[in-house]
């Protein structure tokens, strides 16, 4: 519950992330390309679900049901954080390919360490294949993998 319900704040920061690379690609000219576009536009359309997955959830537990959603949650916005990390540096272009930020962050600036960091995002809090297998098991009801 606590995480579907923690990806609220959460997506504050994602929504400034994805303002902060749409931002760019207007500066650099990358949002001329339709191709980006789109993907900053699914991106958006992406939090937005993410916004109406945890207030689906918030409405679910006022009513005393709750499964899997938390897991659901965190597989919704750990890949979405990764795809965006991913979408900053192609948005980046050549510039993704060099450290010019701060010094003390180790010469990245704000993309190269959204990317890097949004990588352990579908590790830590349980892996994708962990959320997955919870979701299997207590949403959809199918039988428990076989344990070694």
């Amino acid at each position: 519950f606590e995480r579907g319900v923690s990806t609220l704040g959460q997506q504050i920061g994602f929504a400034r992330e994805l303002a902060s690379i749409t931002e760019m690609a207007r500066r650099n000219g990358a949002a001329d390309d339709r191709v980006i576009a789109d993907k900053l536009t699914r991106a958006g359309i992406g939090l937005r679900v993410m916004r109406a997955h945890a207030m689906r959830t918030l409405a679910a537990v006022d009513a005393g049901a709750s499964g899997g959603e938390a897991s659901v949650a965190k597989l919704l916005w750990a890949n979405w954080h990764r795809g965006l990390g991913e979408l900053a540096m192609e948005v980046s272009g050549a510039e993704a390919l060099y450290a010019d930020g701060d010094p003390a962050d180790g010469g990245l600036n704000e993309q190269q360490r959204m990317y890097l960091f949004s990588r352990a995002d579908t590790i830590y809090g349980g892996s994708n294949e962990v959320q997955r297998n919870i979701i299997a098991e207590r949403v959809l009801g199918l039988p428990r993998e076989a344990r070694p």
